[in-house]
Order: structure tokens, then C-alpha cells, then sequence
């Protein structure tokens, strides 16, 4: 009895495995070898098909291209994918056609949400196509700002500086602010004693910017020398100096940070004093 049921078991899966089985292991097969092949297709052609701006950086432009290699993969596998596994499920034996109008009802059930979807999807077609921000730019959104790991046709993620991620959805953004696209600048305001001689502080401050500039382990990242721009403000108890320079993307930061203090101790060998704030009493008589 237990052989019989046995030798029914394998005379029904030997055709089936035959016919069927074989059937599935070349979609599967074929799912990932299309997928390699796609994305390699992708690349390619993104590569080729993007042509590099007049003032774009080849940084910048790099950039641009993995962002949307990034975006395209991941429409194209979740296309094959989903058809993959619908000509499974028909080879198993499943209807897919219930399936798909199961699906559409669920869909026009669900239509008040997903209208939130298509206004995230097209918000982030018009970020891609309008080379808003890439992968690698750091972004401010009204407030959340970070470095762009990822960005889907639907969400961006970003990293803080505290490590924290934040994944905002594109229909959410109604202002990107981009810290880092092709360039990015040196703005310093520091206050100086007003009984500082203004010329000698002047030639101190371009000197430390040049001097910067000229440095092996700093010149690759600054493009132009920070240098003094003009007197911006009398404060209460300093006289306030823009400095300014320009920086390759994102190194701004840490172009400034050297900055300051080299001006520090620029100024304590010259004799210029950064003042703290001061209030003068007068005292009637």
C-alpha cells in the first residue's frame, strides 16, 4: 500500500518536475541572468547618454550618473521580479488573472492613499530630471538636513551628522537646499577690536587664505583662496569681517575649521585681538 501511494507520488512529480519544474528553474534562471544583463545595459548607457556639463566637475557628474543608475535598477527589478513571480505562480498552477484583478481592486480600495504615492512618484521624477541633489550631496529640507544615501522614485534618505537617518518622502519636500552642487563656499565673520589697525588685518587674513591655499594637504580641496571681502557689520564691541572662498563640494566645513584656526594663531603672533563682548557704564557725576 505504502509502495503503490509512493510510486503515485513519483509518476506524478517526474512529469510535473519534467514539465513544470523545468519550466520555473529557467524563469529563475533567466530572471537573474537578465537582471546582470540590464544592469550592465544600464550603466552603459547612462554613461553614455549623460553629457558632461561646461562647469560640471567630473565629481559632480559621476555623481549624477549613480544616482540615476541607482534609481533605474531598482524599477527594473522590481518589474522583472514581479513578473517573474506571476509566470511561477502560472506554472504551478495559480490563475494569475483573479490575481491581477484582485489586485486592481485592492487598489481602487486603497485609491485615497495612493494618491500620496503618484504626488511622492512624480515629485521625485521632476527631483531626478531637474538634477536637484544627488547621492553623495548634502541637503537641507526645511529644517532635516544630511548626506544623501539613497534616493527612490518615492523617498530620499538622509544621514545627519549625529548618525541619525531620516527618510523623507518627495511629496513632503516643498524646498531643497543643496550645500554641495559643483561647488561649494568659505563664509566666515569674525570680529576684530576696533582699535585694530584695519589695513594690517586685511593683509594677515589673505595671507592665511594663500598660505591655506598653497598647503599639498589642503590645495586640492579649495578652488578659490579665502580672502577678505569687506567690513559687514559694527557690532557692540567688535568690527565685523567677512571672509570668503570657495571650496570643492562638501569640503567647506573643513576648509573653514583650518581656517579658523590658523587665523587664531595668525592674529596672537600679530597682535590683533578678537574681542569678547564689552559694555561701558557711565556713571553720572
Amino acid at each position: 500500500m505504502i509502495e503503490e501511494q509512493v510510486n503515485l507520488i513519483i509518476n506524478a512529480i517526474i512529469p510535473w518536475s519534467i514539465n513544470h519544474g523545468l519550466k520555473i528553474l529557467i524563469i529563475i534562471i533567466g530572471t537573474f541572468v537578465l537582471q546582470k544583463i540590464l544592469k550592465k545595459v544600464i550603466e552603459k548607457g547612462i554613461r553614455v547618454a549623460i553629457v558632461p556639463g561646461k562647469y560640471v566637475s567630473k565629481l559632480a557628474e559621476m555623481k549624477r550618473e549613480d544616482t540615476l543608475i541607482r534609481i533605474f535598477n531598482g524599477f527594473t527589478n522590481v518589474t522583472l521580479y514581479t513578473i517573474s513571480v506571476l509566470m511561477i505562480l502560472s506554472e504551478i498552477g495559480l490563475k494569475t488573472g483573479p490575481i491581477l484583478a484582485g489586485a486592481g481592486i485592492v487598489g481602487l480600495a486603497v485609491g485615497f492613499g495612493g494618491q500620496y504615492l503618484i504626488r511622492d512618484v512624480i515629485a521625485g521624477l521632476f527631483i531626478i530630471i531637474e538634477n536637484q541633489y544627488r547621492v553623495g550631496d548634502v541637503v537641507n529640507f526645511d529644517g532635516t538636513g544630511g548626506l544623501v544615501e539613497d534616493i527612490t522614485l518615492r523617498m530620499t534618505t538622509i544621514r545627519d551628522l549625529d548618525g541619525t537617518v531620516h527618510h523623507v518622502p518627495h511629496g513632503e519636500i516643498k524646498k531643497v537646499s543643496n550645500l554641495s552642487k559643483y561647488f561649494s563656499r568659505v563664509n566666515l565673520n569674525i570680529g576684530i577690536a576696533y582699535d585694530s589697525d584695519l589695513e594690517h588685518v586685511i593683509a594677515v587674513v589673505n595671507r592665511v587664505g594663500e598660505d591655506l591655499a598653497n598647503d599639498v594637504l589642503w590645495k586640492e580641496f579649495i578652488i578659490k583662496a579665502p580672502a577678505f571681502l569687506r567690513v559687514d557689520d559694527f557690532a557692540d564691541s567688535a568690527i565685523i569681517i567677512k571672509i570668503l572662498g570657495e571650496t570643492q563640494p562638501i569640503k567647506q566645513w573643513d576648509v573653514c575649521g583650518e581656517l579658523r584656526m590658523r587665523l587664531k594663531i595668525a592674529f596672537d603672533k600679530e597682535g590683533i585681538s578678537i574681542p569678547f563682548p564689552q559694555r561701558v557704564v557711565h556713571y553720572p557725576k
